[in-house]
């Protein structure tokens, strides 16, 4: 009982921190605190100002009637890349217009309104555990073991795990950690911490990678919708009934989570990442500021999806159903769960 207890005590700790992590950054995020300027870069340009001919410019006519007159940033504003001698292309923007659209959605679209994504769908899951508590077996353990998983599934998941959870912390640390870290450690202190995040997240990402594609591999075959999905669908998978649905080895909530959750939403998180670390195989990508601005606010609007739903899989999984972690965490699991959650599946094990 008090292994029990305390494991939960540090599950709860853990959330807790969380839940600090996203509240904080939801309350001091910016709401678009910079309003939009009339001139995208920055520069309004009064059209009067403007020559009609600016070749005047080198005859010096215009400089001595208008010496104030900002027409020389019509240039430097413009779209296309200007003429440099270095390899460099980048070097030839002056003023990047796009930089101050990117700063807007990624401070007052994704970071506030992502915080509050985070933040119910954590809400939601302490309030589902307070109100109706873990779902229980309707029938006591029978001790009688029936293999679920291998050891090379188990290291593979575990590994994916562990991975997802150290990018998700730093790269919440990334997106919020000015709001309240940088406040409390100071900014040469908090400048370090948030280098070792950043290195600890572009070294951990291609391992994330790597594992979901091992698993797609592995599992793909088991995640094939099927007939009973449809009746887990209309039952909503007896969350409200209480009553459990048959189900195949996987059930339709699992699926959906193999599919967009992990497959999708994983894969898209780790092509964008790979933008913005720069190391895309087999193509050749310009990786200008424009190029890594959308990277950034794809990659950020995936992962935060991803992690409000993996929320869902880690609670389910552990604390939030009986019996459930066993299968990742032994390799096996009792006839009774199985028989309750997967009942299409045991029956087939034990024809």
């Amino acid at each position: 009982m008090k292994r029990s207890f305390s494991k939960l005590l540090g599950t709860l700790v853990v959330t807790l921190g969380l839940s600090l992590t996203v509240v904080s950054g939801v309350a001091f995020a910016e709401r678009a605190p910079m309003a939009p300027l009339p001139s995208p870069s920055g520069v309004d340009i009064p059209p009067s100002s403007v020559p009609a001919n600016p070749n005047a410019l080198a005859s010096g006519t215009q400089a001595q009637s208008q010496p104030a007159n900002p027409s020389i940033f019509t240039t430097a504003n413009s779209d296309p890349y200007n003429y440099v001698s270095i390899p460099d292309k980048e070097s030839s923007v002056l003023i990047q217009r796009s930089g101050q659209e990117w700063r807007l959605i990624r401070n007052g679209v994704i970071t506030v309104y992502g915080g509050w994504l985070l933040a119910i769908a954590f809400f939601g899951i302490i309030a589902t555990y307070t109100l109706k508590g873990p779902m229980k077996l309707h029938e006591p353990l029978s001790g009688v073991k029936i293999k679920r998983f291998s050891a090379f599934d188990r290291l593979v998941h575990w590994l994916m795990a562990f991975s997802f959870l150290a990018l998700a912390f730093t790269g919440l640390l990334i997106l919020y950690g000015k709001y309240f870290a940088m406040p409390l450690m100071g900014g040469v202190a908090y400048g370090s911490f948030l280098a070792l995040c950043k290195n600890i997240h572009n070294f951990t990402g291609p391992l994330f990678t790597i594992c979901i594609v091992i698993f797609f591999l592995l599992f793909a075959h088991k995640n094939i919708p099927s007939k009973g999905d449809v009746d887990w669908i209309m039952g909503f998978g007896g969350i409200f009934s209480g009553k459990h649905i048959p189900a195949g080895f996987f059930n339709f909530g699992e699926k959906f989570w193999f599919w967009f959750g992990m497959t999708f939403l994983g894969l898209v998180i780790s092509a964008s990442g790979f933008v913005l670390d720069m190391i895309v195989p087999f193509m050749s990508i310009e990786y200008t500021r424009g190029t890594m601005q959308i990277a950034n606010i794809i990659h950020s609007s995936a992962a935060i999806l991803m992690t409000a739903m993996a929320m869902g899989h880690i609670y389910i999984g552990t604390i939030g159903s009986q019996g459930s972690i066993d299968g990742m965490k032994t390799g096996y699991v009792d006839a009774t769960w199985a028989k309750e959650h997967h009942e299409l599946w045991y029956n087939k094990v034990n024809k």
